[in-house]
């Protein structure tokens, strides 16, 4: 069990002083083993203090370096995506420098050329967590999809999306934007 730690005042008046107690209550104990005890005790409080105030300053210390690492976390948390989506820029800027150089301009080349962009945009998407929601054919979900029309179709079933009108995409499992799609109904 560990021994409870006692006050200042309660060790100097304490029997471990080795003090005479006269008749009225007053002390009669060496001076100087009395001016040696408090001068220890105030040592031992200086010190504790000065424990506290390092405590304190290097809280602060921490509490300040976890917002400026919060602050920069904020600031500069899309540097990787925006430097996997420099080349796309790249690409599309020689893409339409290419197109208006010359007269004669080859529609494959051209074309081919956006292809490649497109799968360069599509795979720095996909390293983000970035993925479609392309959902032809499927049943109507609209946690993932907006209807934004209704056609009567017999050869589908009624609530199947028939036609994807602009893609919906999730980021790491999070819709960020549903897929507009086309939903069939039930012929009358």
């Amino acid at each position: 069990m560990a021994e409870e730690q006692k006050p200042v005042t309660e060790a100097v008046n304490d029997a471990e002083l080795d003090m005479d107690v006269d008749g009225e209550g007053a002390t009669t104990g060496d001076p100087v083993q009395m001016g040696a005890l408090l001068e220890d005790a105030r040592a031992k409080a200086d010190e504790h203090w000065n424990q506290c105030l390092r405590l304190q300053a290097e809280i602060e210390n921490l509490r300040k370096r976890g917002e400026r690492d919060l602050a920069n976390a904020h600031k500069y948390a899309l540097d990787r995506f925006v430097q996997e989506l420099l080349p796309v820029k790249d690409s599309l800027e020689m893409g339409i420098s290419a197109a208006g150089e010359g007269e004669k301009v080859d529609p494959a080349k051209l074309r081919e050329g956006s292809e490649l962009t497109l799968k360069m945009l599509a795979s720095a998407l996909e390293k983000f967590g970035v993925q479609e929601v392309d959902p032809a054919g499927e049943r109507f979900n609209p946690e993932f999809h907006e209807a934004m029309s209704m056609q009567e179709r017999a050869d589908v079933e009624p609530n199947t999306v028939v036609a994807v009108i602009q893609k919906g995409y999730r980021l790491n499992d999070r819709l960020v934007r549903p897929a507009m799609v086309m939903v069939s109904k039930a012929a009358s």
